[in-house]
């Protein structure tokens, strides 16, 4: 095996690993992160049916999404900081293992108590391999190549964000809800036998695991997800203050406990890197955008606008559709470009799309929809992979878990705080809601775009 591939004690060295392996080790990643992503979208799709078929009202079946989501982002950082001591390799291979399970478990299930227990197993196996994705990524491929692989990182989950809608509806055509779940199994498997094959052993450190500090981690950011949501879902003010409150006094004690840790759970050490929080604090601001995005605009195109549910389906694809093909260009100039730079033009480019489509005429032409919508989805692409690998390569190789963790977490957090804010905005202004929650979302892609720049002057150096 190559010295370049692997060390002497067979730990996967700083230059990726050779062309033939990397393919395979590539194809177990990103399949196993196609599952998980797919896994969130094709859910949705599915509770009116399962409702249906379980005897439960909505509300009820509305805990398979919510369960899988809280379960997901409460672990991602403990896994990943997990993930620096026993290996990367093993708790992807753990995660995929159990989410596979699950996902049989999910097609088996007989009751809302049956199927809720799976999907919290599920959520676990997928923040298994969602907390070390990117870290893997980092010592799969080489320095010279590390923004292409993250470029098709960004590719594989635009891709099943685009594809989960039509892949669930065509599969419940033709049968029951219970193989949106079963569906996964063949896949699963596979990539967990070519995973155990070719992904490599990463670098270990020597500290123990802070299981207390792991505890308030996961408490820390499932009450901020449970909160949030109850929000959205009109629950009592005061029953969501308490949620929030007690999330943040979690997070307090837990930055206490773990202020002179050499890798805490919750990476506060690496938020003293300028790169690192300006790379973070950016991710969340374009994600926030895209959950206001995506939560406003089938309202404003059905309700406002008065098109059918079909059209409106229609008009969200570009997005998605543009990330996927922007994703893997934007990768490979991120490896002779700053990332600061290319942030900020995608950022810019998607708080201009923003801002279009919230002046939108009254009755609009579809072209004029598209092209706002390409827009868009050609800024968020054009983000993505330069900023995934300045927040990985600013940290150092032994705290790839807890960036990698941090790239999840990022997401998720601005995804579920876009999605909260699109709500309060139909509550503050009705109709007018969905113009509001565009303009706001311009408004967090023009903070992210200054943030991103700034990063030139932070750390005036390449990748900056």
């Amino acid at each position: 095996m190559s010295t370049e591939a692997i060390s002497a004690d067979g730990l996967a060295a700083a230059d990726g690993l050779p062309a033939d392996r990397r393919g395979w080790a590539s194809a177990a990643i990103f399949t196993a992160l196609a599952m998980a992503s797919l896994d969130t979208a094709i859910a949705n799709i599915a509770l009116p049916t399962i409702a249906t078929d379980l005897h439960v009202s909505p509300a009820d079946a509305i805990w398979v999404v919510n369960v899988y989501q809280i379960v997901l982002v409460a672990t991602l950082l403990p896994l990943a900081a997990l993930g620096e001591i026993v290996g990367h390799r093993r708790i992807y291979l753990g995660g995929l293992l159990l989410f596979t399970l699950a996902s049989l478990a999910c097609a088996c299930a007989w009751s809302l108590p049956s199927l809720l227990t799976a999907r919290v197993l599920q959520g676990l196996g997928a923040s298994g391999i969602m907390s070390v994705n990117t870290a893997l990524v980092r010592f799969v491929y080489p320095g010279r190549l590390l923004g292409r692989g993250f470029g098709h990182n960004a590719l594989v989950v635009a891709t099943a964000f685009t594809l989960g809608p039509t892949i669930a509806s065509g599969i419940l055509a033709v049968g029951s809800w219970g193989w949106l779940f079963a569906v996964n199994i063949p896949f699963g498997v596979v990539a967990f036998l070519i995973g155990l094959k070719t992904l490599p052993r990463t670098p270990r450190a020597k500290h123990a695991f802070d299981f207390l500090g792991a505890l308030l981690a996961a408490i820390c950011l499932g009450l901020f997800i449970l909160g949030i949501g109850s929000a959205t879902h009109h629950a009592r003010p005061g029953l969501v203050m308490i949620e929030l409150a007690c999330a943040v006094l979690a997070g307090w004690i837990l930055i206490r406990r773990q202020a002179d840790h050499p890798a805490p759970v919750l990476p506060i050490d690496l938020f003293r890197r300028p790169l690192f929080a300006l790379s973070a604090a950016t991710a969340i601001c374009s994600f926030a955008v895209q959950g206001l995005a995506f939560v406003s605009l089938p309202f404003y195109f059905e309700d406002i606008l008065g098109r059918s549910q079909v059209e409106t389906g229609f008009f969200m694809t570009p997005w998605p559709l543009v990330v996927a093909i922007m994703a893997p260009i934007a990768g490979r100039l991120s490896d002779r470009y700053p990332a600061g730079i290319l942030g900020g033009l995608g950022l810019a480019l998607l708080g201009v799309g923003m801002a279009l489509l919230a002046m939108l005429p009254a009755s609009p032409h579809v072209v004029d929809i598209v092209w706002r919508m390409v827009i868009c989805g050609c800024g968020f692409g054009f983000f993505q992979a330069p900023n995934m690998k300045a927040l990985m390569s600013s940290a150092p190789a032994g705290r790839s878990g807890g960036a990698s963790g941090m790239v999840a977490t990022a997401r998720l957090m601005g995804q579920t705080t876009g999605s909260a804010l699109a709500a309060l905005c139909f509550g503050l202004a009705g109709r007018e809601g969905a113009t509001v929650a565009l303009v706001l979302g311009a408004g967090f892609a023009a903070v992210g775009c200054v943030m991103s720049f700034l990063r030139l002057i932070a750390v005036p150096q390449r990748g900056a």
